[in-house]
């Protein structure tokens, strides 16, 4: 089912660079070509550009087989799906909001001024992103979750205006799934649109409508989205921003002979459950581990649910049980991997997470897998996939505050470097930038 790919003795740990090369090589990600996804979403951005409302209707009509006539769903819709959320639903819900909402409070960075010279200041102070359009997917399972993880962290950050979008469903009537409907409810959002795929993405970027129902352009988009949404973010970027270019999900698993292969074994079919294209990872020095998770893959697989979808994501050439001669090499190479999720299973596991820098999140011990952190762990599930977590973060308050700088100096404070500016600026050969220096100091040189 999944294949074996032996490490032992070709690589020393230290060598990342050739480490890298070897497991883009042997363990490659799945085929996401954006650029080609592109192609599709362009027009599509465009036409909403130009046509707008009609354009959004047209295009859900033909993906999602239903036509909406108000893009905007009624409050009345709102309430009556949060009204009729299972209780123990909602409590789960509630418990999700209460952790994330107590780990984006904690993030939230204090302006800071500093002095570099008596008399000149320089404060870096943090304001909120003043409009966010919040993408949710509805495809394969509607991810009510990824409603929590973008609206609280941005209500943390002071964001004043909020959307939500997520494509209509044909048997709800054209609404979004009444779970995504209800915890919007729940977090106070009352403008959500029932819209998916580039067109949602380019309503938000370019604005749409009149009236009531109108949506005015956000400054940034944030969610997780299928290959077209991710296109559409691409094309998009400059004319607002975005989160990511997220791809399909991954978990990486570093485990010894400690682990428990039920364990494991359970934690890489549940992210391989997401979508064919997921990457399940383990690596370990453990030929003995990796027998019995591949026993218990086995076994686990025969019996969930949806059995023939993670059937192909643990056959692809994306997933992988990945031997290694030991744990340093081993840490070196899921560092390399930059996994979106990692797993240490290890008797040192909390020592050797220190030595990672590259991953989404990091989830240490038997007791922390990633399920916990898709809902209840308090930190964020939208997160850096496809290597990319070697130079980006995952969602946090942090992605909805811009750092603007407030530079404030006296006469004095500014007289006192003068002459530095004026001598700087004739070296760039910008004789203007030091005049306006000069200017305020008439007859002095």
């Amino acid at each position: 089912m999944i294949r074996r790919v032996d490490l032992r003795g070709r690589v020393a740990a230290g060598e990342v660079t050739d480490l890298q090369a070897e497991v883009n090589a042997l363990v490659p990600r799945a085929v996401f070509d954006v650029e080609k996804a592109l192609d599709v979403a362009r027009p599509i951005c465009l036409d909403v550009r130009h046509r707008g409302v009609e354009a959004i209707r047209e295009y859900g009509e033909r993906f999602d087989h239903v036509r909406v006539e108000d893009l905007r769903v009624p409050a009345e819709a709102l309430k009556t799906a949060l009204e009729e959320l299972d209780p123990a639903i909602r409590a789960g819900f509630e418990e999700s909001i209460r952790r994330v909402r107590e780990v984006s409070q904690d993030e939230l960075t204090a302006d800071v001024a500093s002095e570099p010279a008596p008399g000149g200041r320089v404060t870096q102070r943090y304001v909120p992103v003043q409009r966010v359009g919040l993408y949710v997917p509805g495809g394969r399972a509607p991810l009510s979750s990824s409603v929590v993880m973008n609206v609280v962290p941005a209500q943390v950050a002071g964001v004043p205006s909020l959307a939500v979008a997520s494509p209509p469903q044909q048997e709800f009537g054209g609404l979004p799934h009444p779970t995504v409907l209800a915890v919007c409810a729940m977090l106070g959002i009352e403008e959500v649109y029932a819209m998916g795929g580039a067109q949602a993405i380019a309503g938000f970027a370019y604005g749409f409508g009149t009236g009531a129902s109108a949506c005015k352009k956000v400054n940034l988009i944030t969610g997780p989205g299928n290959i077209y949404v991710v296109a559409a973010k691409r094309f998009l970027l400059g004319e607002v921003g975005i989160d990511s270019e997220a791809g399909p999900t991954e978990i990486a698993v570093l485990a010894d002979d400690t682990a428990d292969p039920t364990h494991v074994a359970a934690d890489l079919i549940s992210q391989a459950e997401h979508d064919p294209m997921a990457a399940s990872v383990l690596v370990t020095p453990s030929e003995a581990l990796a027998t019995a998770v591949e026993a218990e893959l086995s076994v686990q697989v025969a019996r969930t649910k949806h059995r023939e979808r993670v059937e192909e994501a643990l056959g692809g050439q994306q997933s992988a049980v990945v031997l290694v001669d030991d744990l340093d090499q081993g840490t070196a190479l899921v560092d390399a991997y930059a996994a979106e999720h990692l797993e240490i299973q290890t008797a040192d596991a909390e020592e050797r997470a220190g030595l990672i820098s590259n991953a989404g999140a990091i989830f240490v011990g038997s007791w922390s897998p990633v399920s916990l952190g898709d809902y209840c762990a308090g930190s964020n599930h939208v997160l850096p996939t496809a290597g990319c977590a070697c130079h980006s973060s995952g969602l946090s308050v942090r992605s909805f505050l811009k750092a603007v700088h407030v530079v404030n100096y006296s006469r004095d404070a500014l007289r006192d470097v003068a002459g530095h500016v004026v001598t700087l600026a004739h070296a760039e050969d910008l004789p203007a930038h030091g005049a306006a220096v000069s200017a305020r100091f008439p007859g002095e040189r």
